[in-house]
C-alpha cells in the first residue's frame, strides 16, 4: 500500500491505541480492519468499511475498504491476520478465495465512476514486502494507466496460457506474463501461480502483481496476470488513481 493510502488511514483512525497493533507504522490497516469487524459483529454495519464479509465454514472472511480522501482507490483484505503476498497460506484455497473476493468488488471502482469505466476495466493490485507499507494483505483495485490499457490492446495476442515475458516495458519495467482463460478466472489462484515462475518460489515476499481483464477486442479474452520481481517491487504503478481514463473511455 503506497504512502498517501497509509496516511491518510492513519488520520481517519488516529483515535485508535497506537499500542493495540505490534507495529503501529505499518500494522495501520490492520487496527481499521478490526473496527471494521467489530462494528459488524456488534451492528451489522461495514463503517468504516465499505462491506465486510465475516465468512462461515465454505469461505474467509474479507472487507472492503476505502482509501480515506480518494474516490475510486479501494482495497479489499482478508479479516484474518494475513500479513502478504509471501504468506504460505495464500498458496492454498484461501489465495483463490481473497481473488474471487476482489474481482467481485471492482463495482465500487465503477460505482465510484457513475458507470464511466465498466468493473471488467478495473485492475487487481498486490505489492511486495518492500513495495508494501502495512502489512495485512490487501489487494488494490482501480483504474489502470492508459498506458498500460493500450499497450494490452496492442500486445495481447503475444500473452499464452503460461508465463513469459511482456513484448515491451510498462512504466519502464519488464514484467512477465500470462493469460488465465475467462472459463478459469473464478477458480484461479494468483499467489500459487507466481509460485510457479521458475526460480521464484521461495522468494515471493520480493514479488509483484497486477491483473486486468484483456481488452474487449482481444479474441481469447480471459484475464491477464502482469508481475516482476525486485526487493521494492510495486505494480501498483501501473494504476492510475486519478483513473484519468474513465474521462476518455477505455485506452484504445
Amino acid at each position: 500500500m503506497r504512502g498517501t493510502l497509509v496516511v491518510a488511514t492513519l488520520l481517519a483512525f488516529s483515535v485508535m491505541p497506537a499500542a493495540i497493533a505490534a507495529n503501529p507504522v505499518r500494522d495501520v490497516l490492520w487496527v481499521a480492519l478490526q473496527g471494521c469487524v467489530l462494528a459488524k459483529k456488534a451492528a451489522g454495519r461495514s463503517f468504516p468499511c465499505l462491506a465486510v464479509d465475516l465468512g462461515d465454514a465454505a469461505r474467509p472472511g474479507t472487507a472492503v475498504l476505502r482509501a480515506p480522501g480518494q474516490p475510486t482507490h479501494t482495497v479489499v483484505m482478508p479479516t484474518d491476520s494475513v500479513s502478504g503476498i509471501e504468506a504460505p497460506v495464500l498458496q492454498g484455497p484461501r489465495g483463490a478465495a481473497y481473488w474471487r473476493a476482489a474481482l467481485a468488488a471492482r463495482h465500487y471502482v465503477s460505482d465510484a465512476l457513475q458507470g464511466r469505466l465498466p468493473p471488467s476495466a478495473v485492475g487487481l493490485e498486490v505489492n511486495s514486502v518492500g513495495g508494501r507499507s502495512q502489512d495485512q494483505l490487501h489487494i488494490h483495485l482501480d483504474c489502470m494507466r492508459r498506458s498500460v490499457t493500450a499497450a494490452l490492446k496492442a500486445h495481447g495476442d503475444a500473452v499464452g496460457d503460461s508465463w513469459a515475458p511482456f513484448p515491451v516495458p510498462l512504466a519502464e519495467v519488464s514484467y512477465l506474463a500470462m493469460r488465465v482463460p475467462a472459463d478459469a478466472v473464478a477458480a484461479f489462484n494468483p499467489f500459487a501461480a507466481l509460485a510457479r515462475v521458475p526460480s521464484w518460489q521461495g522468494h515471493l515476499h520480493d514479488a509483484s502483481f497486477a491483473a486486468v481483464e484483456a481488452d474487449p477486442g482481444d479474441p481469447r479474452g480471459g484475464m491477464i496476470l502482469l508481475a516482476y520481481r525486485e526487493p521494492e517491487a510495486s505494480a501498483e504503478y501501473l494504476m492510475d488513481h486519478g483513473c484519468r481514463v474513465a474521462r476518455h473511455g477505455r485506452a484504445g
